[in-house]
């Protein structure tokens, strides 16, 4: 590899992007906007159900069997009862409940939980009660890791896929074909333009919407660039895959909406999925953007370090890893 190459395809692609005005002002003001209206329309994050968390469901024992048959409430079956105290804290529970140890929590400053537990004591006697205390988390705040992973994935998918097809079609690769660049400096370049590209607005829409909004931050933002780092590389690594060899813009366009609306349908963008279908949340673990939505949340809302996300981490790199070697593989100049 010569960097003297690397470099000069590397500038002209920021160059080409630059230059394009319409595709730098959509890739700073549309998620502005998004995150903007969902402050204002979701800032009291009223909910019409309770959403009550149970430990061991499937045994429905006699004494809660009438409060878990209650209509207009969603019960969820959880396994890790020491994260879903947290959730409840953050009031993203109303109420849980461990049928097996007769317990149940719920925060001091809900009026949800105090409702859930007039009737539990009411319907399923027996309980004994567990108070815990914490600020509710905004829908806002819940939402922006799935906002900004929602953009980073268009931007990775279209702004590499797109245009690699685009170069290929207008016979630009056919040129670079003919000069000493080689395929890994012409990708490599590709790559890197468009991560960097992708971090710096980033992080410029995420610091312009948190001084109007304040969004809830208990991490540390180093392991946020880290997680928006490795996601970025895995969707422009998948991208690779669709532009090694397509050569029509229209099929490219198909195939890279075929890849991203399952992501921002699946991943979690909009809304959790807890309480989803077993086959619903496997299928979501397959997709790149969840890790990354994820991992966002659990450092951003949860206060989670390296060790709690390092599995989301390491997949993300054995994405990006497997994407890369298949694109590069498949890739041809014609």
């Amino acid at each position: 590899m010569t960097l003297k190459r690397f470099l000069a395809v590397l500038g002209a692609r920021n160059r080409e992007f630059l230059r394009d005005k319409s595709a730098l002002a959509w890739n700073i003001i549309f998620p502005v906007l998004i995150v903007m209206g969902f402050a204002f329309a979701f800032h009291t994050d009223d909910n019409e159900l309770f959403k009550v968390a149970v430990k061991e469901i499937q045994a429905q024992p006699a004494t809660a069997e009438a409060f878990l048959a209650t209509e207009h409430v969603s019960f969820i079956n959880i396994e890790n009862l020491d994260q879903t105290i947290g959730k409840v804290e953050r009031h993203q529970y109303d109420m849980l409940i461990d049928i097996g140890t007769k317990q149940y929590w719920i925060n001091e400053t809900s009026a949800k939980g105090y409702m859930l537990e007039r009737l539990l004591n009411s319907l399923s006697p027996g309980f004994s009660k567990q108070l815990v205390s914490g600020e509710a988390v905004r829908y806002v705040d819940w939402l922006i890791p799935g906002i900004l992973g929602m953009n980073v994935m268009f931007s990775s998918l279209f702004g590499i896929g797109y245009v690699i097809v685009r170069y290929r079609k207008n016979g630009v690769l056919k040129r670079l074909k003919a000069t000493p660049l080689s395929a890994f400096e012409f990708l490599s370049a590709q790559v890197f333009s468009r991560l960097w590209l992708i971090l710096l607005f980033t992080i410029l829409v995420y610091i312009g919407t948190d001084f109007f909004i304040g969004f809830r931050m208990l991490g540390s933002y180093a392991t946020l660039l880290l997680i928006l780092t490795l996601g970025t590389l895995s969707l422009i690594s998948l991208s690779l895959i669709i532009a090694a060899r397509m050569a029509s813009e229209e099929t490219a366009n198909g195939l890279l909406n075929l890849v991203s609306w399952p992501m921002m349908l699946l991943s979690g963008v909009w809304f959790s999925l807890e309480g989803s279908p077993e086959l619903v949340r496997q299928a979501a673990q397959l997709l790149p953007l969840t890790h990354i939505i994820d991992a966002a949340r659990a450092v951003m809302i949860d206060g989670s370090g390296l060790v709690e996300i390092s599995h989301h981490l390491f997949i993300l790199g054995g994405m990006t890893a497997v994407f890369m070697t298949i694109g590069a593989y498949l890739f041809r100049w014609e």
